[in-house]
């Protein structure tokens, strides 16, 4: 089984092939191109260093949402051309369980944070020791809210995400129980962890057709509520 996964839900440009049970290759770029620039000449660098075509896929995995809605949606077009091209299926990957994925292993309850601006993360709580058991299912936030939660939970905690640089001083200031950042190895967004979760959904039979993908965005867009705002309107 050869899945492709797709993750460009942040600045992070990601592309992996998992066969089977082993990630043959990974490509990660997380530096200031547009996604549309970056990720097709990505997947065909990664295609033709494994001597692979695209038909040799068994299936097209892309991060679904939450994140930035110009890279969900670059990332959301190329899988959906993919799948279309090659008659293969698309597996929908929400962004933050991939994420927690990274820290497959660790006995501290991860956290994962997205920066959503205005004080605003995208989150979801897990264990990852031997399964994905999932908490507190990805969503949007107040910090300060998520801060309280992990303090009633009262377990050691480890954060990952863009979402930490912007709220590191906050979490270091009002976390009251044992916390610890993930390291630049795995504190980013990776279309391995995509791929991989992407391959236990397959074996459950949860993909589905290109054409009806949709993106989880969780928000509306910032131009969205900024008009709403200047119609009077209340963003519920």
């Amino acid at each position: 089984m050869k899945i492709l996964g797709i993750e460009s839900s942040s600045l992070v440009a990601s592309v992996a092939v998992v066969t089977d049970d082993i990630l043959t290759a990974e490509y990660t770029v997380n530096f200031k191109k547009t996604h549309s620039q970056t990720l097709l000449p990505m997947i065909d660098q990664v295609m033709n260093m494994l001597e692979m075509e695209p038909a040799d896929l068994d299936a097209i995995a892309v991060a679904g949402g939450p994140g930035s809605f110009t890279g969900l949606r670059i990332g959301g077009a190329t899988a959906k051309g993919l799948g279309l091209a090659l008659k293969k299926p698309l597996i929908h990957v929400p962004t933050v369980d991939a994420m927690a994925c990274n820290l497959w292993g660790s006995k501290a309850l991860v956290c994962p944070v997205m920066d959503a601006r205005r004080n605003q993360v995208y989150t979801g709580l897990y264990h990852v020791g031997g399964s994905l058991e999932i908490v507190k299912a990805q969503c949007a936030m107040d910090m300060g809210e998520l801060i309280a939660c992990l303090n009633d939970i009262g377990e050691p905690v480890i954060f990952l995400g863009d979402g930490v640089s912007v709220c590191r001083r906050q979490i270091e200031e009002q976390m009251r129980t044992e916390f610890s950042f993930a390291p630049a190895s795995h504190n980013r967004q990776r279309a391995a962890s995509v791929a991989a979760l992407a391959v236990e959904y397959y074996k459950k039979g949860l993909f589905e057709d290109a054409a009806d993908f949709v993106p989880d965005y969780l928000r509306k867009s910032q131009a969205e509520r900024e008009r709403e705002e200047q119609n009077g309107q209340v963003d519920a």
